[in-house]
């Protein structure tokens, strides 16, 4: 499987998520002091992320 969510604990002990396409990260989220509060984050791009507008600042 090419593209992954991958949860991982930072320095600082917290929770964070990354978004990996064939091992290269393309996100990387805020960290959560709960390991469900990341499993949240990646229900919540899951569900949210295929509608959400795109804005080009360009």
């Amino acid at each position: 499987m090419a593209h992954t969510f991958e949860i991982y604990r930072d320095k600082a002990g917290e929770y964070r998520v990354r978004f990996k396409y064939n091992s290269e990260t393309m996100f990387s989220t805020e960290g959560y002091s709960s390991k469900s509060s990341a499993q949240n984050a990646i229900d919540s791009i899951k569900k949210n992320g295929p509608a959400a507008p795109i804005q080009d600042n360009s």
